[in-house]
């Protein structure tokens, strides 16, 4: 008989920002790391035999939970990627569940109907993985396997091995970052003994725990949408986040003018997707203004004005304006992403801290000292 864990990769930058990852390369976040430490310890005196993940960056560095007690060499394969998603491959998940909701509602409850270009189909997607576990169980018979995989990828191979329809996959809940199910091989039979069992992580650490899209189907998902500022319709709303970001970062709004900020923002809009709004639903909750030219020869993107509307704090939604940050910065070739942040914010510079900013410099402001932040794309 050969055992086989499959495990779900830790927490991405996807999963964070609530960006779509199939086959988008993302890193793993500083709580992802956290989860590899607390698989590492389940899986510390377990005996393994091979060691197997996908090829993306997000398994492979899971898979270093079981390689740090276990001297093996990993093995990679393509065939255990997550679904290939597309067309909506790094976009936000709030924008396609806005432009496409019926096949985003096929996608999570009956994802046989999913039907989305240049993505992989879900019997292909089950045929995958069901070959790739089994071969690998063929090529280990008697062995025990962990096998780090990805969240769509093992529900799907789940719900073929355990005959459930795909009108029915409500039945099987999502697993959580590091989630483990047991198989098991004997000749052609195969069993589950369990699946998305994250028992080793503390309440802290469960990305599920911080997040509500998985709840169900009338469950406020928190995917919020992005669309562009349009000038003039909206110079009004701009001067109103920046003066009160002005006064946040400065005490009152002694010094501050709209009429520069707001002609660069108008300046930047003309590069697509670089002045944005965040929406929840049909509620605007914040925007972003990235600067498309700044940078760009030294390689680094760089953020004008970050902000969320005061009553919208708290909920863990500026994480996703920082994802657009980062994906258009990416998008356009940059390697890191910089900003400017008050030496006496420190609520804001915690905030850019706790996201893996780091201080790189000091300038003279109109108020005071501004710190030079910089975040690596891809560092963890």
């Amino acid at each position: 008989m050969t055992v086989i864990y499959l495990i779900r990769h830790a927490e991405a930058e996807g999963n964070l920002y609530r960006r779509i990852q199939g086959h988008w390369n993302g890193q793993v976040t500083p709580r992802g790391q956290k989860q590899i430490d607390a698989l590492a310890e389940r899986f510390r005196e377990v005996e393994i035999d091979a060691v197997w993940s996908s090829d993306l960056q997000r398994t492979m560095d899971t898979a270093g939970a079981i390689l740090k007690y276990h001297d093996l060499t990993l093995e990679t394969t393509p065939r255990l990627r997550e679904v290939c998603l597309g067309v909506w491959e790094g976009r936000p998940w709030g924008d396609v569940e806005y432009e496409m909701p019926e096949q985003m509602f096929y996608f999570n409850h009956d994802p046989a109907r999913w039907i989305i270009p240049k993505a992989e189909r879900y019997e292909a997607a089950q045929a995958r993985m069901k070959g790739v576990l089994a071969e690998i169980a063929k090529k280990h018979e008697g062995q025990t396997v962990a096998a780090v995989s990805h969240g769509m990828a093992i529900r799907v191979f789940l719900a073929a091995v355990l005959g459930i329809p795909s009108a029915e996959i409500d039945r099987l809940p999502h697993g959580d970052n590091t989630a483990v199910a047991c198989l098991k091989y004997d000749g052609d039979e195969l069993t589950v003994e369990y699946y998305n069992d994250a028992s080793h992580l503390p309440e802290d650490l469960s990305t599920l725990g911080r997040q509500t899209w998985w709840k169900g189907r009338d469950a406020d998902a928190g995917n919020l949408r992005f669309e562009p500022l349009q000038f003039p319709r909206d110079s009004a709303f701009f001067d109103a986040c920046y003066s009160d970001a002005w006064a946040a970062a400065h005490g009152s709004t002694a010094g501050y003018t709209a009429r520069p900020y707001l002609r660069s923002a108008k300046e930047h809009a003309r590069t697509p997707h670089a002045v944005v709004k965040l929406l929840s639903g049909d509620k605007v909750v914040g925007m972003i203004d990235m600067d498309p030219d700044r940078g760009r020869a030294e390689g680094y993107g760089w953020i004008s004005f970050f902000y969320l509307l005061p009553e919208y704090r708290g909920k863990g939604w500026a994480a996703q304006l920082l994802g657009h940050a980062l994906w258009f910065s990416e998008s356009h070739g940059r390697r890191s992403v910089r900003l400017h942040v008050a030496e006496d914010n420190t609520h804001a510079r915690g905030f850019y801290e706790h996201f893996g900013f780091q201080k790189i410099g000091e300038t003279p402001g109109i108020r005071g000292t501004l710190y030079q932040m910089e975040k690596v794309i891809g560092a963890r």
